[in-house]
């Protein structure tokens, strides 16, 4: 795992149990899954809007910082759940030799 992700990711899990008035991920997990959820929500349609303004300006600033604001808080709902990004990166690996066609008919099997 890169050291900035690992690096995050220690810091979400000290977080978790900090008092909410003293970190913003704290209160977020204080307020609970469902506002964390709103909040990777919120990310998801600011980066979707970067993105299409990017394609349009070539202007990709916000783009990056819009994704880093997506990624950030999705891994704080990962955190929420007590699953660590590697599993994320395994799940991702585990792909690799797949090709995408195939691993999407997978998962209409199961």
């Amino acid at each position: 795992m890169s050291q900035v992700l690992q690096q995050l990711s220690d810091v979400l899990e000290s977080r978790k149990l900090a008092a909410p008035e003293s970190s913003y991920v704290a209160s977020l997990h204080a307020k609970g899954l469902n506002k964390i959820l709103e909040k990777v929500g919120e990310e998801a349609t600011e980066t979707i809007l970067a993105a299409k303004d990017a394609e349009l300006t070539q202007e990709k600033a916000e783009l990056i910082y819009e994704t880093a604001d997506l990624w950030f808080h999705t891994l704080v709902m990962l955190s929420h759940l007590d699953i660590k990004p590697q599993s994320i990166l395994d799940e991702l690996a585990r792909r690799f030799d797949l090709s995408g066609l195939e691993e999407k008919a997978s998962r209409n099997k199961e």
